[in-house]
C-alpha cells in the first residue's frame, strides 16, 4: 500500500513530468545538433568537373566546399591528359557541403601492354587474343603459303613485332596471314547500316580489309563518327562480286538515317502503282474470259 501511495503522491507526479519534460528537451536538442550536423535543406547541385583538370576544378571545389579524390585513370587518346572523365555522384544531383567528389581521369601516357604472340593463330582467334590485351587488328596482309587463314608474322607501324614488346594499349598490329596456294575468293558483304567497328569485325572474319574511310558533313564529332553508319560501299554486295582475301572495301559513312530508310511516300506510291498493274491485268484476264 506504501508503493501505491508514493506512486500517486503530488511529488512522484511532480518528478514525473520534470523527466518527461527533459525527456522532450533532449530529444529536441539531439534533432536539432544532427540538423545542424547534417546541413538538413541545405544541399546544393553538384557542379559539373567533366573536361576540367585538377588545377581547374580545385577552385571550383573550394568554392562550394567540397571534396574530391582522384580514384582511378583511363587513357583516351583523342582527350586531352588530366582532364576529367567521369564523376561520382554525377552532375546535378544534390549534395551537401563538405561532400567527397570522386573523379576518373585521362591518363597523361598510354597504359603499355605486352605484344602476344600470334604465329599460328587463326585470323578468328589472333584477334579474340589481341582484343584481349587491349589491341586491336589492323590491315590483314595476305601472302602465298601452304597454310590457308595462319598468321605468319606480326607488324607494328610496318614494321615486325617481337612476343613481349611494350606496346601502347589500343594500338593497331597489321597480320600476315597465309592464303594458302590457290587465288582464293570471298563474296562481299553487305555493310550497310553497320558502324565502322561492326563493319571492321565482318570483313576481318570474311579475311577482307576496309579501305578508304569517306564521311559526309552530319559526321563534326567523334560521338557521330561512333554513331555514323555505312550506307555505300565499293565494290557493291552483289552475287557476282567476289573479292581476293586481304581485299579492301571502301565505305561512306553518315548518321543520315534517310539513306538506308527507304521514303516512305515513295513505296506508298510504288505500292499504290503495283496494285494498279495487278488490277488492270485482273480487268483484261476478266475482258478474256468473257
Amino acid at each position: 500500500m506504501s508503493i501505491v501511495k508514493a506512486i500517486f503522491s503530488k511529488d512522484f507526479a511532480k518528478h514525473f513530468a520534470i523527466v518527461i519534460v527533459s525527456g522532450f528537451i533532449l530529444l529536441g536538442l539531439i534533432f536539432w545538433g544532427l540538423s545542424l550536423y547534417t546541413r538538413h535543406g541545405q544541399s546544393l547541385e553538384t557542379p559539373d568537373f567533366t573536361g576540367l583538370t585538377e588545377e581547374q576544378f580545385k577552385h571550383l571545389i573550394e568554392t562550394h566546399e567540397l571534396r574530391y579524390d582522384i580514384i582511378d585513370s583511363v587513357y583516351i587518346n583523342d582527350e586531352p591528359p588530366g582532364i576529367v572523365i567521369e564523376q561520382t555522384p554525377e552532375p546535378g544531383s544534390l549534395i551537401k557541403k563538405n561532400r567527397k567528389i570522386f573523379f576518373t581521369i585521362n591518363a597523361w601516357a598510354a597504359e603499355n601492354v605486352r605484344m602476344p604472340d600470334l604465329h599460328d593463330y587463326s585470323v578468328r582467334n589472333a584477334r579474340v587474343l589481341l582484343e584481349s590485351f587491349g589491341l586491336k587488328i589492323g590491315k590483314l596482309i595476305y601472302v602465298p603459303s601452304e597454310y590457308t587463314n595462319l598468321v605468319l608474322g606480326q607488324h607494328y607501324q610496318g614494321k615486325p613485332v617481337e612476343p613481349g614488346t611494350p606496346l601502347e594499349k589500343g594500338s593497331s598490329v597489321d597480320l600476315l596471314i597465309g592464303k594458302g596456294l590457290s587465288d582464293q575468293t570471298t563474296s562481299v558483304p553487305d555493310l550497310t547500316g553497320l558502324t565502322l567497328e561492326e563493319a571492321l569485325g565482318t570483313c576481318h572474319n570474311l579475311s577482307l580489309n576496309i579501305g578508304a574511310q569517306i564521311y559526309d558533313t552530319t559526321v563534326v564529332s567523334k560521338q557521330d563518327s561512333l554513331a555514323a553508319f555505312v550506307w555505300k560501299q565499293r565494290p557493291e554486295s552483289l552475287p557476282q562480286n567476289q573479292l581476293r582475301l586481304g581485299a579492301s572495301i571502301d565505305i561512306w559513312l553518315s548518321t543520315d538515317s534517310s539513306f538506308i530508310i527507304p521514303d516512305s511516300t515513295q513505296t506508298l506510291y510504288l505500292n499504290e502503282n503495283d496494285f494498279s498493274n495487278e488490277q488492270e491485268d485482273f480487268d483484261t484476264e476478266e475482258e478474256k474470259f468473257y
